[in-house]
């Protein structure tokens, strides 16, 4: 039973870097700064960064050590978020490309934007 979990768990990280590589081409051919380093070939790690705007960055590392998202601005911490907690975010950033949002507006912004229109309505 553990081989067997051992071996989804290598296959989920592997279809995690792959979804962080098309990710970061996505979001360069969008305009934005990108990129999506991996340590050899077995394609076990990777290390996923996108600016969205000025001082206003994404770094999303993923490992069999574990998966955590870091969003910082101005070179300060504004949120840490591990395992699936950091998967949900990473979701939400793809949903926010999807609707081809412009690179100098941030998920926080477009989050604050939202809820400010949901309570006016």
């Amino acid at each position: 039973m553990f081989l067997r979990l051992a071996e989804q768990h290598r296959k989920f990280v592997q279809d995690l870097v792959m979804n962080l590589q098309a990710l970061a081409i996505v979001l360069e051919n969008r305009g934005y700064l990108a990129s999506c380093y991996t340590c050899g070939g077995q394609m076990n790690s990777a290390s996923f960064m996108v600016s969205l705007g000025e001082n206003h960055l994404i770094r999303f590392l993923v490992s069999d050590y574990g998966i955590t998202w870091t969003e910082m601005r101005d070179d300060r911490e504004l949120m840490k978020l591990e395992g699936a907690e950091a998967i949900s975010q990473l979701d939400e950033l793809a949903n926010l490309i999807k609707d081809q949002i412009q690179p100098s507006q941030t998920p926080n912004i477009i989050r604050q934007e939202n809820l400010s229109l949901n309570q006016a309505l």
